[in-house]
């Protein structure tokens, strides 16, 4: 009964979200919309816990005096002033004037700037490591590539400016980007969503049972 009743539940709670897409009856739908505002209320438990364990995680590391303990005093002590104040504040905690608003836009927002600043770094390192023309379907990705980053930006146009309007590489990226990109984003998309929904079944019927600590 230990992984039966998990199954039971678990295969129950899918068969009724899926009928409550298909069956627009409150027996199906006043149960559907209960379990989901439930899950909403579960998350919000699960940032408490998230936040427990952040808070359990790097005390240890200070206590230890373990290396880069200092920066976890910075970060114990930031997430403990922002709880603080959010809670002080209360409703509207980002509302124009308020604390909470401030740290919002002067500290987070130019440090999360900053870390995708320092990403394009890492993203051109690994496209150029990438961009190896192997084969000729490396060569097309490469050209592909190198139109839309020049087409982005002015240097691209001024370039190109003496080429007709078809030939530009403005225009080239724009038909990259709006033909080849976006079918191969959909077939991708498309793909994903077939895997959750094989998945998604796969677990309602009780053949997926990774959950079950760790049985396959």
């Amino acid at each position: 009964m230990k992984r039966e009743v998990p199954l039971i539940i678990t295969g129950g709670l899918g068969l009724l979200m899926i009928l409550s897409f298909f069956v627009p009856h409150q027996l199906i739908s006043v149960p559907a919309d209960f379990f989901q505002a439930s899950v909403i209320i579960v998350l919000a438990f699960s940032y408490i816990l998230g936040g427990a364990n952040l808070l359990r995680v790097n005390f240890d590391v200070i206590y230890k005096r373990q290396p880069n303990w200092i920066f976890k005093i910075v970060l114990v002590a930031s997430l403990l002033a922002t709880i603080i104040i959010g809670l002080v504040e209360g409703r509207g905690f980002l509302n124009e004037g308020m604390r909470s608003k401030w740290i919002y836009d002067n500290l987070y927002s130019p440090m999360q700037g900053t870390m995708f600043a320092l990403l394009a770094f890492y993203i051109a390192s690994a496209a150029f490591r990438a961009f190896r023309i192997r084969t000729l379907e490396a060569g097309l990705l490469a050209a592909a590539a190198l139109i839309v980053m020049l087409g982005r930006v002015p240097i691209g146009n001024l370039v190109s400016g003496w080429l007709p309007e078809p030939m530009r590489l403005g225009t080239l990226q724009e038909w990259i980007m709006n033909g080849p990109q976006n079918a191969a984003k959909r077939a991708i998309l498309i793909g994903a969503a077939l895997g959750v929904m094989a998945t998604g079944l796969r677990i309602i019927l009780g053949i997926e049972r990774s959950y079950l600590s760790g049985e396959d």
